[in-house]
């Protein structure tokens, strides 16, 4: 890979500048841990583009590269650049610890504001006031880091070792275990709101599922970082699809705050939380966007898929609306159910799943897999079902048997319904399914769910 232009690097010292003079004046205050988040995106987005540049030689000489399949020339280029902006990630949240906490440090501990105010004998060695010190929210902060970190290394595993997919699916619950302990000791709600036609079959407003509550957040915590690692493939699929996600958190996030809500929100606090961790992310995925979009400069790797998958897992659990979350998969979790005949070896699935490059036209192509056998009659019949729905192609011999069908995935699909077409234009293509899926989430969510529940936790 080329080093940076001379415009590159002054951009991106100009960038880092103006976010650490930022920085510098919201210690002037009361800390402005939102105003400091945004400034470590900033940051954070010129670190990982300059670390991509400057270390993807340094990956393909450790035997870190791959070829781009989907090219009429397919050079080698770096691999797992997904890890260095997980890694430039971790770091800025630690960094950025203080700053959630900065009010807090100088108010609550005689190291800061206090200096000239005596106490009795008794609260000095309490620890300083250290009973005001919002430990909870601290531990969630840690938890979330500690879960990160796991999931980093899990992917790096994944991306040196290539492990295969059944022995990697469970890791990430292992991940999530920080964050579970945290969420049972600082919150410990296992309840559910119960939808109004159901509530007298229920008896009442709310059912609480005790422990199948903490399978359900491990399940989420499972579904995130693969969902985001199923619908991959092409260039710049995996980026943009969590750049989308993690705005449209965002998004949701901003409504709980001034000036959309007018009032202190009881969920302002677990919002902020999300957005702590939210904006460095957008920063980092940014800078990776930019060499991994069409025409892909570099490979991302499975360490962002599960990276970012974890990334709102955690946001999700620990922001308490792991529900709202989900709205905003749809078609992540439309591809999961799609892809699970072939997922759960119902029928054959080939290693790569990814669309087939032609190279004559430069176009892609649905891929197939192929039947030695004839499937069995059920197989057979469904297959010919989703067929006539065109949920598929096959192909018959001359016994009316299936033979070949395309691949049980989200971009094969798209192709089947529109036609072979250039990378980019696919990916841009799924990129509008999700906006368009991901803003009818939150519409059904702050809107169509008063059909059903007794009211929205926005206005509260």
């Amino acid at each position: 890979m080329s080093g940076l232009s001379l415009t590159e690097t002054l951009s991106l010292l100009s960038l880092t500048a103006a976010c650490t003079g930022v920085l510098a004046n919201t210690l002037q205050g009361e800390g402005e841990p939102l105003i400091a988040s945004l400034s470590f995106s900033g940051i954070a987005f010129a670190f990982s583009y300059c670390l991509i540049r400057w270390l993807g030689n340094t990956f393909m000489k450790a035997g870190l590269k791959g070829r781009d399949m989907a090219k009429t020339r397919t050079t080698e280029i770096p691999e797992t650049m997904g890890a260095v902006c997980a890694i430039v990630y971790l770091l800025v949240i630690i960094v950025f610890i203080p700053f959630p906490f900065y009010k807090d440090i100088v108010a609550a501990t005689s190291g800061g504001g206090n200096r000239d105010v005596v106490f009795e004998l008794k609260e000095v060695e309490t620890g300083r006031l250290l009973h005001r010190f919002p430990h909870s929210k601290l531990a969630s902060y840690l938890s979330a880091i500690l879960s990160l970190q796991s999931v980093v290394i899990l992917g790096i595993g994944d991306d040196l070792l290539d492990i295969r997919w059944r022995h990697k699916i469970l890791i990430p619950a292992f991940a999530v275990i920080p964050m579970l302990i945290v969420y049972f000791v600082d919150f410990g709600v296992t309840q559910v709101v119960v939808p109004l036609p159901l509530q007298r079959y229920l008896g009442g407003e709310l059912f609480d599922l005790g422990w199948l509550y903490y399978v359900y957040m491990a399940a989420i915590a499972i579904f995130c970082p693969n969902s985001i690692n199923i619908l991959a493939g092409i260039n710049g699929i995996e980026v943009s699809q969590s750049i989308v996600i993690a705005s449209l958190i965002v998004l949701n996030d901003a409504l709980y705050l001034s000036p959309f809500s007018p009032y202190p929100h009881p969920a302002t606090d677990s919002h902020l939380f999300s957005l702590y961790l939210l904006l460095p992310f957008i920063g980092v995925s940014a800078a990776l966007w930019v060499h991994n979009w069409y025409p892909a400069k570099v490979f991302v790797g499975d360490t962002y898929c599960y990276f970012a998958g974890m990334v709102f897992a955690v946001v999700g659990i620990l922001g308490h609306f792991s529900k709202t979350l989900l709205l905003l998969f749809i078609p992540q979790i439309f591809n999961f159910v799609y892809s699970a005949p072939q997922l759960f070896r119902i029928m054959h699935c080939p290693r790569h799943r990814l669309p087939r490059f032609n190279a004559r036209t430069g176009l892609l192509e649905p891929s197939v897999t192929y039947f030695q056998h004839p499937p069995s009659v059920f197989l057979g019949l469904a297959l010919k079902l989703l067929h006539r729905l065109r949920l598929l192609r096959i192909t018959t011999n001359a016994n009316g048997q299936v033979m070949e069908c395309t691949n049980l995935t989200l971009l094969n699909l798209w192709l089947v319904w529109w036609g072979p077409m250039r990378e980019d234009k696919l990916a841009l293509g799924i990129l509008g399914l999700q906006i368009c899926f991901g803003l009818m989430g939150l519409m059904v969510r702050h809107r169509l769910a008063l059909l059903v529940f007794r009211e929205d936790n926005l206005r509260v």
